[in-house]
């Protein structure tokens, strides 16, 4: 391979995104772990703590047997040094050596019978003070040829220049002539040799042993925790298996008791805490279990009694209304007073039809019985049969109908008639709540989902009634009268068709303002909107954002604009905005 193929190789660089990537996935296995595994929290914690603690531990320890060694070995290198110094220089004031040749086999006598008889001594190096100038008796004397006056720390050098005393430095130095630096400490003092010619004498003492004997105690501490490491976390292992596994037991008891199913219960064995939670939890299921049963009896029994009662009164109703018929068109051959009730009984008993058509629409939603007939549903024809059907009571009521969207098509999957249901059921209750004041359905779409909103201008509601407004036979005035003699059950049967359909019904309102429903529905069949997901309209829209299309006045005329909705699609269509 060239240098220029060796520069240009990628698998270096690979590599090091390869092993990115590794500690990435595995800091994210590690946050998932922490934030879902109570027992590895616990672990990682101790480990930690003990770690920490075994660190400050082994730090002073450390720095105690260090500071020993090195105090003792220091104590016995300078009471050597000194006797070793008076030795040397008793010696050379006992000679009468005077020239150089002399002078050079003493010192070489004498500092060599240090290196012999003092066990302590490894090296020395006699420096001239003024061996710089040139002017000495003797030139750099050691006893390696390859320590020299670069050997010795000039600091130290300096010192013993500056002032007469013993004093020491600790430096590196290579022992021999190949070998590694070591650890020493150099000892210098002033001798004079002849003729108070001063010299810096040096000796040299090997401190290998004493680091040598603190590595292995280092080593033996670092092994000494490497191995309590292992024995706590596996204590702490083995005690938070034992604590925490009740725990997580209980959790997935609880989860299926959640999902519904309610026959299961937690293993219980001895009678300490854990035990005595576990027959509380088992007591508390047996309750909710019992609980749960009896109301679904008493649902069941409830709906089948609406069921069995809505559909035996579809006959003596039948005949009723078939009486009130026949005297309501014959009113007018009675009495003013017969007359009237003719009337009452003509339109209560139509009321009555549609509670009852209303309750057995119910019973069918409680039964798990309704089903969607899908199909492709253009909304903007949906929403103007609503307004058709509605224009009686739009006359009535004052209220100018406005249908506004940027679009002039809406395709859904959907059941028509139960999506015109929910629309005429919000038109409607904006209708008897909007006080003759203005009216606006904004359509709005995105891809994945489209929404109808309407929007009175009315007496509004509270929080409080919005949280409610889609209870059965819930209203907000219970002493206000229906001015359209509804059932009461329009919303929640308006809801239930939402949640056939995989939507969700909004609802928006302020005392004074008015009120907004927002109907929003999948687009496709197969989509369910989830709750947290949003829809293609604010709550409440902005109607002046969106052109007009359609407008339905007050004398229940349809006026379509150039931007109204296209003809409806077939059912092969494509579903798109």
């Amino acid at each position: 391979m060239t240098p220029s193929e060796a520069v240009a190789d990628p698998r270096p660089r690979g590599l090091v995104r390869s092993a990115r990537r590794r500690l990435r996935l595995a800091r994210l296995l590690a946050g998932r772990r922490w934030r879902q595994s109570l027992q590895f929290r616990a672990i990682a914690v101790s480990l930690s703590l003990t770690a920490l603690a075994f660190f400050v531990t082994g730090s002073f320890l450390s720095h105690q047997i260090a500071d020993r060694l090195f105090s003792e070995r220091l104590d016995q290198v300078l009471a050597s040094a000194t006797a070793d110094f008076g030795q040397v220089q008793a010696s050379f004031d006992a000679s009468d050596a005077s020239d150089r040749d002399e002078l050079q086999a003493l010192v070489s006598s004498t500092l060599g019978s240090l290196s012999v008889d003092g066990a302590e001594t490894e090296r020395w190096i006699l420096l001239p003070m003024d061996y710089r100038s040139g002017q000495t008796l003797l030139p750099t004397q050691s006893q390696s040829p390859w320590m020299t006056s670069s050997t010795v720390p000039s600091a130290l050098q300096e010192r013993l220049a500056e002032e007469d005393g013993v004093y020491w430095q600790p430096a590196s130095v290579r022992m021999t002539e190949d070998g590694d630096e070591a650890p020493v400490i150099i000892v210098g003092t002033v001798v004079e040799l002849y003729q108070n010619s001063r010299y810096g004498l040096y000796l040299v003492y090997d401190f290998s042993e004493p680091q040598r004997t603190l590595d292995a105690m280092h080593a033996v501490l670092l092994l000494s925790v490497v191995v309590l490491l292992l024995l706590v976390g596996a204590i702490v292992w083995y005690v938070t298996r034992e604590v925490v596994r009740p725990v997580s037991i209980t959790a997935r008891v609880a989860e299926q008791l959640a999902d519904g199913d309610l026959g299961v219960r937690l293993p219980v064995s001895g009678s300490h805490e854990v035990a005595r939670l576990a027959r509380s939890f088992n007591r508390m299921a047996d309750s909710l279990q019992e609980q749960i049963t009896q109301l679904e009896q008493l649902s069941s029994m409830q709906q089948t009694f609406v069921s069995d009662v809505s559909h035996e009164l579809r006959t003596p109703l039948t005949t009723v209304r078939m009486a009130a018929e026949v005297l309501f068109n014959a009113r007018e051959d009675f009495d003013p007073v017969n007359r009237r009730s003719a009337e009452l009984l003509y339109h209560q008993v139509d009321r009555f039809d549609s509670l009852l058509a209303d309750l057995l629409e119910i019973s069918r939603f409680d039964a798990g019985a309704a089903r969607l007939e899908v199909a492709n549903v253009e909304l903007f024809s949906v929403v103007h049969d609503v307004l058709d059907s509605t224009a009686p009571l739009i006359v009535s009521s004052g209220s100018t109908v406005r249908v506004r969207s940027r679009f002039s098509r809406c395709t859904v999957q959907g059941d028509q008639r139960r999506i015109e249901r929910i629309l005429r059921n919000l038109v409607v209750n904006a209708l008897e709540h909007g006080e003759g004041r203005p009216i606006d359905i904004v359509l709005g779409a995105s891809e994945a989902a489209v929404a109808v909103a309407v929007r009175d201008h009315g007496i509004g509601m509270t929080p409080e009634d919005a949280a409610r407004v889609f209870n059965r036979f819930w209203r907000a005035d219970p002493a206000r009268a229906r001015t359209t003699g509804g059932t009461g059950l329009g919303l929640a049967i308006a809801t239930e068709d939402t949640r056939l359909h995989g939507g969700r019904l909004d609802v928006w309102g302020a005392p004074g303002e008015g009120a907004c429903f927002r109907l929003t529905l999948p687009r496709t069949r197969a989509r369910r909107l989830g709750p947290e997901e949003g829809s293609p309209l604010e709550l409440p829209p902005d109607a002046l954002a969106h052109p007009e299309t359609a407008e339905v006045t007050r004398t229940g005329t349809l006026t379509l604009t150039p931007g109204a909705p296209a003809e409806p699609p077939t059912d092969d269509e494509e579903v798109r905005p």
